[in-house]
């Protein structure tokens, strides 16, 4: 199985959109067409805030990661966040996810990238396990916190 990386653009966006929505209902995270579009068209139309890559054929990709930009002035420059990786569940389990990072973070380091986070549920060993073998560790000391912005109203 081949992880080939293709990053995606706006003739893209209903092969993502269509992943994002599965993987969405796969996690339990509630959105809807509108919202996943808006998230998504400003990073297949260049935002400098991030960048979707197709995982696999570039015409039948088998996945997708989501890569936020930052800056830390801890880590000296440029972070990110993989913001959703995603491999369709009939090709999990070959490895894809692991060479995925594998080549991705060489690129975005060669890009300036100083460091990479992410985040594992704790109910998902698993999942841990292989951003492990990616090089991941957590933080001593440190837990992800979050604070959602109130909706919109229009």
């Amino acid at each position: 199985m081949s992880a080939a990386l293709h990053l995606a653009a706006s003739d893209d966006l209903n092969t993502v959109e269509a992943m994002v929505a599965a993987y969405h209902t796969e996690a339990g995270i509630v959105t809807d067409l509108a919202h996943r579009r808006d998230a998504l068209l400003p990073l297949l139309e260049g935002s400098p805030l991030g960048c979707i890559y197709l995982i696999g054929p570039r015409k039948a990709p088998i996945g997708y990661v989501v890569i936020s930009f930052g800056w830390s002035v801890e880590f000296g420059g440029m972070d990110g966040f993989v913001d959703e990786l995603f491999i369709r569940s009939g090709v999990r389990g070959r490895g894809v996810a692991t060479e995925v990072l594998h080549r991705l973070i060489p690129q975005l380091e060669s890009a300036g990238l100083r460091a990479l986070h992410l985040e594992a549920s704790n109910a998902n060993p698993r999942l841990q396990r292989l951003y492990a073998r990616a090089g991941f560790r957590l933080r001593e000391g440190y837990a992800l916190m979050t604070r959602a912005a109130r909706p919109r109203r229009n």
